[in-house]
């Protein structure tokens, strides 16, 4: 069998492309050597201050210095570019991000993530701000991704009124009615109490869901974004009509008949969950939630140097015949992407079980799935050379 390594590198180069902006990295060093990782702000070994350059999408150790404030970037690569400064939200919720000087004023000293923000919840009440704070590491997960993929990524609420993003984070109060979770003209809200562990994982066994997550949360409900922002009104609304079916069904009767009388049947020969079946915007938000998934895992095992040589997994690998377009140029890279997806899911698995735990990826792709993650990824390929 090939080695994993090898595998996970023909997955990514099909993501990747020639000319492409690379994925973010996930393995990182600071100035002394010592591994680091995309959440940290400072080394424990060496106390330099760290913190993740959106423009480079790396993370930077700060020059020794005698004063707080602008830094200079101790890697060479970035020794004669501007100076970089700590988001504003370095002390309230933990952002290890930074930005130019220069873009405090019209950002409020935010970074590229938490510009993006609407409202939070109020930070002196109950327990708001650890939760906040969670979310904005899974937010900020989803935002370098999107950045490393090139997709566009405005605020709503400062750089691109129209059609930029934003997120609402809310709590219900008592007596009023409860938060709904979802997107609307560019504006995801996201209830608070998600990121309660015993909350969120009461409401996945009640609706009996394999998978929740705040990370997929935030992933499937930028996925309505970018299907009005790339989709809607374009030359891929007939194609996507195709493949997923037509949106212009009635939605809350869609829900509704969901939520009543459950998934269809046949939804695991289609779509890649139950919930998928419901609508086909729901369909498009789950496959892409999906597709984000899949890329920054194999990104990051990649990163890591991830190999199988001494593992033995059969898979049977899918072939052209289960692509959206299979005379695409970029379909073979396709197909090494979602194989090596079922190599390392395949031992993520294994891994989870050895030690009690759920499966990591407890999805399982058909053909008309994957035919459908080949339409996103094509969508969001052609996004990326449109601003290249």
């Amino acid at each position: 069998m090939k080695r994993l390594l090898s595998l996970l590198g023909q997955g990514l180069v099909g993501v990747l492309g020639p000319g492409m902006r690379p994925q973010a990295a996930r393995n990182y060093r600071c100035r002394c050597g010592q591994p680091v990782f995309f959440r940290n702000s400072v080394c424990l070994a060496c106390g330099a201050e760290l913190g993740f350059d959106p423009e480079a999408l790396t993370l930077r150790s700060r020059q020794p210095g005698p004063q707080p404030g602008p830094w200079q970037a101790a890697d060479a690569a970035a020794e004669n570019g501007p100076p970089l400064q700590r988001c504003a939200n370095f002390g309230p919720a933990g952002c290890n991000w930074l930005l130019p000087p220069g873009e405090t004023d019209a950002h409020d000293g935010l970074c590229r993530a938490c510009r993006l923000n609407h409202t939070i919840p109020d930070l002196d009440e109950n327990d708001n701000a650890l939760l906040w704070s969670r979310i904005e590491v899974a937010k900020r997960r989803l935002v370098s991704q999107l950045l490393a993929l090139g997709l566009p990524v405005q605020s709503k609420v400062s750089e691109d009124t129209e059609r930029g993003v934003m997120f609402d984070f809310l709590r219900a109060e008592p007596g009023k009615p409860r938060v709904v979770t979802g997107h609307a003209h560019g504006l995801i809200t996201l209830d608070v109490d998600e990121a309660d562990d015993a909350t969120r994982e009461r409401l996945r066994s009640s609706l009996r869901e394999p998978y929740r997550t705040l990370l997929g949360h935030l992933r499937h409900e930028i996925g309505h974004y970018y299907w009005d922002r790339l989709v809607a009104g374009s030359g891929w609304l007939q194609p996507f009509r195709a493949r997923f079916g037509d949106e212009r069904q009635d939605y809350e009767e869609s829900l509704d008949r969901y939520y009543s009388e459950g998934p269809a049947a046949d939804w695991p020969l289609r779509c890649v969950s139950a919930y998928a079946s419901s609508h086909p915007w729901e369909d498009w938000a789950e496959t892409w939630a999906n597709y984000l998934h899949m890329v920054d895992t194999l990104d990051t095992a990649l990163s890591f140097g991830l190999e199988g040589g001494d593992v033995e997994i059969q898979i049977e690998p899918y072939g052209a015949d289960a692509l959206d377009a299979p005379g695409d140029p970029g379909a073979p890279r396709f197909l090494g992407l979602v194989n090596a997806w079922l190599q390392i899911t395949a031992l993520m698995n294994e891994l989870a079980r050895s030690m009690g735990q759920p499966d990591l990826y407890p999805f399982v792709l058909s053909h008309h799935a994957v035919a459908k993650l080949h339409f996103v990824h094509r969508v969001v390929n052609a996004s990326a050379a449109q601003l290249r």
